[in-house]
C-alpha cells in the first residue's frame, strides 16, 4: 500500500462522524455493511466498515478493482442503488452480486476538496431492501456530501496546522537570528570599537590615525547595518517596531547630535540645520533621532553633493514637524512609491555598500508612532517630510 492511500485512510478514520454515519445508514437502509472505500483506476481500499455480515473486510484491505461496481461510480460520477439484484433487469447477469452474495447494494461518490474524486460510501447486504426510494437516495447522497465536507475540512485543518507549524519554526528561527545579530555580532564589534578608541588615544602618527579613522568609521556603519537587520526582522516579520516611548525635554539636542555626528562622517557635505524643539515631548527619543538619522543618509547618497542639504525641525500647532531636503535630479513618481519598500534600490542607484533599508525603517518609526512620512521631489527640492502629534507640553516655535 502506498503512502497516499495510507494519508486517506488515516483522513477517514479521523472523522469522528464516519462511524455514526454508517451506524445510521445500516439502520435507515436495513444494509448490514456500510463502509467507505477509496477508489483509484487500480485499487479498492476500506477506509472505514461496518460489518454485520462477516465479509471480513477491514482498513487497508484491497479488492480486485474490476470487481467492483465503484470503478462504474468514478467514471460516470453518478451512484449506483440496487434494490433486488436476482430481480433486477439490468444486474441480474451480472457476475459481481453473484461473487459477494448480495442482492441490496448502493455506491454513491466522494470528492475532496478540489472537487477530485475520493471514492465511495457504499452498503450491500445478502437479504434485500427497499431502497429505490427518493428519501433514502436521498439521506445517502447527504451523508456521501458530508463526508466530502469533512474530508475537505480535514484537509483545511492539516494544512493550518502545517502553517502553524512553520509560523512557529519561523518565529523560533527569528528569534535565533535576532539573538545571534544582538549579540553574537554585537558584542565582538563593540570589543573591536573599544579597541580603535584605545589606538587613537595611543597612537599618533598620521598614517595609523588614517586608518583608525576608517575602522571607526567601518564599525559604526556595521552598528548601522545590524540594528537596520535586527529592525527589519522584529518590524517587519515580528510584532511591529519596538518602541520605548517616554517623557522627554531633550529632543532638540538629540536631534542636534545627530545631525552633527553624521557631519562629522561626512565633513565634505554642507548641512544647514533649524532645529527649534522645545518643550515636553511624549515619544522614543532615540527612534525619533534614528529616523532623522537615515533620512539625512539618504539625503548625502543621493543628493547633489554640490548642493546644501537642509535640516528642520519644529512645533506648530501642535505637531511636530521633520523635514530633509536636498538638491539633485528629482526622483521619478514611479520611484517615489517604492522608496518605503525594504531592500528596493533605484537601478540607476551608485553602489552605497547599504542594504537599502534606511528609508523602509524610517516608514516604520513612523507608523509606530501614528504619524505621517511624505515625499515631494521637483527639479529644485527633494524633501522627506516627517509628522507627529507627540506634544505634551510643547513651546510652540
Amino acid at each position: 500500500m502506498n503512502a497516499l492511500i495510507e494519508k486517506d485512510i488515516q483522513t477517514i478514520q479521523s472523522i469522528e462522524a464516519v462511524p455514526h454515519i454508517m451506524k445510521m445508514l445500516s439502520d435507515t437502509t436495513g444494509l448490514r455493511f456500510i463502509c467507505v472505500a477509496r477508489v483509484t483506476d487500480e485499487k479498492w481500499t476500506t477506509c472505514a466498515v461496518l460489518d454485520g455480515v462477516n465479509f471480513d473486510l477491514h482498513p487497508g484491505d484491497e479488492l480486485d478493482i474490476s470487481t467492483t461496481f465503484c470503478i462504474q461510480v468514478k467514471r460516470s460520477t453518478q451512484p449506483i442503488v440496487i434494490q433486488h439484484a436476482s430481480k433486477d433487469d439490468h444486474y441480474r447477469k451480472s457476475e459481481i452480486p453473484i461473487m459477494y452474495g448480495f442482492e441490496s447494494y448502493f455506491s454513491f461518490p466522494i470528492y475532496t476538496k478540489d472537487g477530485h474524486f475520493f471514492g465511495t460510501l457504499c452498503g450491500l447486504d445478502p437479504l434485500p431492501a427497499k431502497l429505490e426510494t427518493i428519501e433514502i437516495q436521498q439521506q445517502i447522497k447527504s451523508f456521501a456530501e458530508l463526508i466530502s465536507r469533512q474530508i475537505e475540512a480535514d484537509e483545511k485543518l492539516i494544512s493550518a496546522e502545517s502553517d502553524l507549524f512553520d509560523e512557529k519554526v519561523a518565529a523560533k528561527l527569528r528569534d535565533q537570528y535576532i539573538a545571534i545579530l544582538g549579540h553574537d555580532l554585537r558584542t565582538p564589534l563593540s570589543a573591536l570599537t573599544m579597541g580603535v578608541d584605545f589606538l587613537k588615544d595611543h597612537v599618533t602618527d598620521a598614517t595609523s590615525q588614517k586608518i583608525l579613522a576608517r575602522m571607526d568609521n567601518s564599525a559604526t556603519r556595521m552598528k548601522r547595518l545590524i540594528s537596520d537587520v535586527m529592525d527589519l526582522t522584529r518590524g517587519k516579520m515580528g510584532n511591529g517596531m519596538e518602541l520605548n516611548v517616554k517623557t522627554v525635554n531633550n529632543l532638540q539636542d538629540m536631534l542636534t547630535h545627530t545631525v552633527d555626528e553624521l557631519s562629522g562622517l561626512h565633513p565634505q557635505r554642507a548641512i544647514q540645520t533649524n532645529i527649534d524643539v522645545k518643550g515636553t515631548l511624549s515619544c522614543d527619543p532615540e527612534r525619533i533621532a534614528q529616523l532623522l538619522s537615515n533620512l539625512l543618509i539618504n539625503a548625502i547618497v543621493h543628493g547633489d553633493p554640490q548642493q546644501a542639504i537642509e535640516v528642520t525641525a519644529t512645533i506648530e500647532n501642535g505637531l511636530f514637524s521633520l523635514s530633509v531636503s536636498n538638491g539633485g535630479e528629482p526622483i521619478r513618481p514611479a520611484v517615489i512609491d517604492k522608496l518605503f519598500q525594504p531592500f528596493w534600490r533605484n537601478e540607476s542607484d551608485k553602489q552605497t555598500g547599504g542594504l537599502g533599508l534606511g528609508l523602509f525603517i524610517a516608514s516604520q518609526i513612523t507608523s509606530a508612532h501614528d504619524g505621517s512620512l511624505t515625499v515631494s521631489s521637483d527639479e529644485h527640492r527633494t524633501v522627506f517630510a516627517f509628522q507627529a502629534t507627540l506634544g505634551l507640553n510643547a513651546i510652540e516655535s
